[in-house]
């Protein structure tokens, strides 16, 4: 039998949240049937599922051992040196720039975690995060039952860009909040085949997940299964002798792929967008992977656990965006200020 007794970081959530991220091992229906016949109870009382946790109250498993074992422990994290690139960092919050080519959760190529705070690929932006944040004290996995540091949004594999951590839960249920609704703008930078036909619009679709080679598409109209989705866009400069345009997007709505699969909807593909884009042209310019680029961040103000981020505007450093080189630095250089 093991005791949890509920902390800070795990009081405010139900029963068979705090289960699935204390004991990693343990299926879904095995929980149900532990809660069902009493081998899981809180303060020694028969329990249920949608329970809320409160600070203070002990949690008694009565599981195998075998199932607690695939916990991520103090020293495994204080053995590698972390390789990330802060942009912002407080009590609270850190912010990294993420470059191309880093999984930010273990899982497939397009960023998708194999569970929450499962960490099995070690080459991860999160786990980096996780390291950082142990060997400054900040973090002490032998002392969370249910939390780690996590991320808030997630990029995909190739694009670089800003990625936000929070370092305890109330911080973690603060950003999410924001996000969910519309509460941090997201501005990207990409660039895109040809010249778009008006200087800034704002396209208004739907979008459908494909999952034949993990695929979306965009629809004009609204079908079952399909989503909304929201971009702004404004050309920021047309490089006539390779025909291409660097693109400033701002996401209204956040959705997977939304800005490759919308900006080729419109004839527009993203330079080197294996999935989306003209593969043979990509190649003669030298772009194996979609020039796109998380690179500014707008905190609305609210009063919350992250109130410090409160009108900042959070700002990558231009010479990590490297498709820039395309374009004039003045066409540029106001955006980074």
């Amino acid at each position: 039998m093991r005791e949890f007794t509920i902390n800070a970081n795990d009081a405010g959530q139900r029963l068979d949240k705090f289960i699935l991220k204390t004991v990693k091992g343990m299926p879904i229906s095995l929980m149900y049937k532990a809660i069902r016949t009493k081998k899981i109870k809180v303060n020694r009382k028969r329990a249920e599922q949608k329970q809320m946790l409160n600070l203070g109250d002990t949690v008694q498993m009565f599981l195998s051992e075998d199932l607690f074992s695939n916990k991520i422990t103090d020293n495994e994290l204080l053995t590698i040196k972390p390789q990330i690139d802060i942009v912002y960092e407080d009590e609270n919050v850190l912010i990294c720039d993420k470059a191309p080519g880093i999984l930010v959760h273990s899982g497939d190529g397009d960023g998708k975690t194999s569970g929450d705070g499962d960490i099995k690929d070690r080459n991860t932006l999160i786990y980096h995060i996780q390291a950082y944040l142990v060997q400054k004290g900040e973090y002490k996995p032998n002392e969370e039952n249910s939390f780690a540091p996590a991320l808030c949004n997630r990029i995909d594999r190739n694009t670089g860009g800003m990625v936000i951590s929070a370092k305890n839960a109330p911080s973690l249920r603060a950003v999410n909040e924001r996000i969910k609704n519309n509460e941090i703008t997201k501005k990207y930078l990409c660039v895109v085949h040809g010249r778009l036909p008006k200087k800034t619009d704002t396209l208004c679709d739907f979008l459908i997940k494909d999952q034949r080679g993990n695929l979306v598409k965009v629809l004009k109209k609204q079908v079952n299964g399909a989503k909304e989705i929201i971009t702004k866009y404004t050309e920021l400069e047309y490089n006539k002798s390779k025909d291409i345009s660097l693109v400033e997007i701002e996401l209204v709505t956040g959705r997977t792929h939304q800005i490759r699969a919308h900006m080729a909807s419109i004839g527009h593909a993203l330079l080197g967008d294996g999935k989306y884009g003209k593969i043979e042209l990509d190649k003669k310019l030298g772009y194996k992977h979609q020039a796109l680029y998380s690179y500014k961040l707008l905190f609305k103000k609210k009063n919350d656990e992250i109130s410090a981020l409160n009108n900042k505007e959070i700002v990558v450093n231009s010479s990590n965006v490297y498709f820039l080189r395309e374009f004039s630095e003045k066409s540029v250089e106001w955006l980074f200020k």
